[in-house]
């Protein structure tokens, strides 16, 4: 699947790009790590692990990536990246959308996600993406947010579940 958006291609991630994108990660963590007050954060789950359904790039060398689990039967966006410098050129709502239609494409009728809620490019960003807070997720998703308020996520600030129709 190649999509594009302007000049950005989204594109199904190779192997040549996974030895970056921790490190794209990284740079965009540290966006969200000052939106938070400085504080850090647990460090990135390991993409391209094999557990994840798919993971879409944007550019070549990657300026951002979208990784997609599968929870109780649902799409899960599990990790949106767009380095600090393609951010605001809209490269991370063009991930969401492949995302979306990669999803639907194999069968999926709904997308979830886990975020910030008060950050403006986290809650509000994914609002306007068509995604609404979602308060009955099933029993893996929940698993999941046990599992980040362990991390001490909830900590930082209001995490949420977020849910959209494909």
């Amino acid at each position: 699947m190649i999509q594009t958006n302007g000049a950005t291609i989204i594109r199904v991630a190779e192997q040549d790009d996974m030895a970056g994108l921790a490190r794209l990660e990284l740079a965009a963590d540290a966006q969200l790590q000052e939106a938070l007050g400085g504080v850090l954060l647990p460090p990135p789950q390991p993409s391209g692990d094999g557990s994840e359904l798919f993971i879409l790039v944007a550019g070549r060398p990657p300026v951002g990536f979208a990784r997609v689990d599968e929870l109780d039967g649902q799409a899960h966006l599990e990790q949106l990246s767009v380095h600090p410098l393609a951010g605001r050129r809209g490269v991370g709502r063009a991930l969401v959308e492949a995302a979306a239609n990669e999803s639907r494409l194999r069968g999926f009728t709904a997308m979830t996600l886990c975020t910030f809620a008060d950050i403006a490019f986290n809650a509000p960003f994914y609002v306007s993406c068509g995604f609404e807070e979602y308060r009955c997720p099933g029993p893996r998703l929940a698993a999941l947010r046990v599992h980040e308020v362990e991390l001490g996520l909830d900590a930082l600030g209001r995490r949420i579940s977020m849910r959209r129709e494909i």
